[in-house]
């Protein structure tokens, strides 16, 4: 022991890493070994077959075709502004969950992630339920503003949001848990509101986890298919998001189904782990 740390608590490398919490792979045992490399293989055998049987021959042709390009400007633009959405209303909303108490939390909070386990299909049907022309409040938005949701861009971004925010506000709602509330407390004594506290103190000290958060939102909105064909429709350079290109090229032409998954793969892997080595280091990833 020298002064209070303990003898093997920097022999990893890392401050706050106890030597030997990370053991060789020749050391794990079998029992868990084993379904571990099966999981692996599970995880990585089907992207291992798309590029191997992908008609790398045929993928500049199908490339250039104008409604892939216009399908994933579609795909990104969207996927982009439901993150913005999600940030906006679920950092708020994620805030209210770990900083407040109040009657009903565990209610809300068990709502918020119930579009983590619906069927996205059934996101859809809801949507359509509330903001259709028909519905609960798409009935008053087109009476009053004369705004449609359903079967246009907006709804695109709407469905996208809806599946994607539970992401953003549980990562985010992890965070400020962990976040030591003092430091709020002590600008309030300062005489700093409650909003300039979270602008100016709890924000910056949740960045990390803000950004994990967002990106995992931007992905699954990326890849969003059932609540957007039901409640947005199909309608090349409209609504026609790269997933729902897949799906419907894999009816009619299989290579150009897998050459548009491919690029799928390769924006979703690229952005994922940029984002990654840059924001989740300081989450201890």
């Amino acid at each position: 022991m020298s002064g209070g740390r303990p003898r093997d608590a920097t022999r990893s490398g890392r401050p706050g890493r106890v030597a030997g919490s990370l053991r060789p792979f020749g050391r794990a045992p079998l029992a868990l070994l084993l379904p571990a490399l099966g999981g692996l293989v599970f995880l990585l055998l089907p992207l291992v077959a798309l590029l191997v049987r992908a008609p790398w021959a045929e993928l500049p042709a199908q490339l250039g075709s104008p409604q892939v390009w216009e399908a994933l400007r579609l795909s990104l633009l969207s996927a982009t502004t439901a993150t913005a959405l999600c940030l906006v209303l679920g950092v708020p909303l994620a805030w209210l969950l770990a900083r407040t108490d109040f009657p009903g939390r565990r209610l809300v909070r068990a709502l918020v992630t119930v579009p983590l386990v619906l069927p996205p299909v059934v996101g859809g049907v809801a949507l359509l339920l509330a903001l259709g022309r028909d519905g609960l409040v798409g009935r008053l938005l087109d009476d009053w503003f004369g705004v449609t949701l359903p079967f246009t861009t907006a709804g695109v971004v709407v469905a996208e949001a809806f599946v994607a925010m539970p992401f953003l506000v549980i990562s985010v709602e992890g965070t400020l848990r962990a976040a030591d509330p003092r430091f709020e407390e002590a600008a309030a004594t300062l005489g700093a509101s409650r909003f300039t506290a979270f602008r100016r103190v709890t924000l910056p000290l949740i960045a990390p986890g803000v950004a994990a958060g967002a990106v995992l939102a931007w992905a699954r909105a990326l890849g969003e298919f059932g609540a957007t064909i039901t409640f947005a429709g199909s309608f090349p350079g409209r609504t026609q998001t790269m997933p729902l290109a897949v799906y419907l090229a894999l009816q009619s032409d299989p290579a150009a189904a897998v050459a548009l998954s491919l690029v799928l793969l390769a924006v979703s892997v690229a952005v994922l782990g940029a984002m990654r080595d840059r924001w989740t280091a300081g989450m201890g990833g």
